[in-house]
């Protein structure tokens, strides 16, 4: 699959973030010419600045809401593969601004198209999007890719909404095949480098540096986990398949085994027993807005078309996070335990060649 992208001109918009990062890693290393499309990196520290990516590949800072900026870039790098990664991806924060949210998810998305549909020289596109697009029933079965849409929060809500007008705009103007056209909905995902509030992990781990307990505000709550290069594998498996046949274009989820659907206290448990140092965490459970208890994902369509099985169970993702986040803390070589996961991950990892 990595000879596929060598020479390819890709676009990845959200390039500065957590996956963006991790995900312009993996195409650099494909030999793949990057422009990454994104807002300035929205933590501080951030791995994007810590990998040093901005001299790696043509970094674009722009609002993925800034239609015109955004034509020009498409313009004068004439890319053929896109991935759409730019969102506001935090719950809590869409409850505290939910216009700006749909303003980038649901927005954004279709000025990316809009983009899209203007460049002749685009065949194959990716929309990023998330396990929560889906109406949330509570029920102990993973939503399928033709279960009803309806995000309950902002966040979800405008996910879904972005998932609707890639729906529209394939159909609208993609149906001669000109441009393939897929979306992802992936579960949580872990991994080095990433420092956003409100995850749990991150959390984790700033907890560890303060020499502090965890504090976990919904132990009870049950989610799908997986490493960080589990779904970034997939988005571009996806993307390289339907670029060679459009057969393979689609809704797929992108999530771990029913065994790594685990609940936020066994994940904080585990993660504990992996750091060591006398590691605990405490129940402080706050309320707080509204976020759905259980959820996972049926990728039984995923696993189907692609041949594909997760590389990783859950306690070796944390296992792979906790390894990242000590060669951080002992300002050792990111980039370089960065590609040994990758070598790692690439040996066992399982799909249609």
């Amino acid at each position: 699959m990595f000879s596929f992208y060598k020479g390819k001109k890709v676009l990845v918009t959200g390039h500065t973030g957590f996956k963006g990062t991790w995900l312009c890693m993996m195409l650099k290393r494909a030999g793949a010419i990057v422009t990454g499309y994104s807002l300035n990196p929205p933590t501080t520290p951030n791995l994007f600045t810590i990998c040093g990516l901005e001299k790696e590949i043509n970094s674009v800072i722009g609002d993925i809401r800034d239609k015109e900026h955004l034509q020009k870039v498409f313009d004068e790098t004439q890319p053929e593969i896109v991935f759409h990664l730019a969102a506001q991806p935090i719950v809590r924060e869409s409850y505290k601004d939910p216009v700006y949210t749909y303003e980038t998810n649901v927005m954004g998305t279709v000025y990316l198209l809009e983009c899209v549909r203007n460049t002749k020289s685009v065949v194959s596109v990716l929309n990023v999007t998330t396990d929560k697009v889906y109406y949330n029933n509570e029920w102990e079965w993973g939503y399928r890719e033709t279960d009803p849409l309806d995000g309950y929060d902002p966040y979800s809500n405008s996910k879904s909404c972005s998932e609707l007008v890639t729906h529209s705009y394939k159909s609208s103007f993609f149906s001669d095949g000109r441009v393939k056209v897929s979306t992802a909905r992936a579960g949580n995902v872990i991994g080095g480098g990433d420092f956003a509030k409100d995850r749990i992990i991150p959390d984790c781990v700033r907890a560890m540096e303060k020499k502090i307990p965890i504090i976990v505000r919904n132990p009870y709550s049950t989610r799908p986990y997986q490493h960080v290069l589990e779904p970034l594998f997939v988005y571009l498996l996806i993307a390289y398949k339907q670029y060679e046949d459009r057969k393979y274009e689609g809704y797929y989820n992108v999530g771990p085994d029913d065994s790594d659907c685990l609940t936020t206290g066994n994940i904080v448990t585990m993660f504990c027993d992996k750091w060591q140092e006398n590691a605990t965490w405490e129940d402080k459970y706050d309320g707080g807005p509204h976020e759905a208890n259980f959820l996972k994902l049926d990728c039984s369509k995923l696993k189907h078309t692609f041949g594909w099985k997760c590389a990783w169970n859950v306690e070796e993702a944390i296992e792979k996070t906790v390894e990242w986040s000590k060669v951080y803390r002992n300002q050792g070589d990111i980039v370089g335990c960065m590609n040994q996961q990758m070598d790692e991950f690439y040996k066992k990892v399982t799909y249609k060649h």
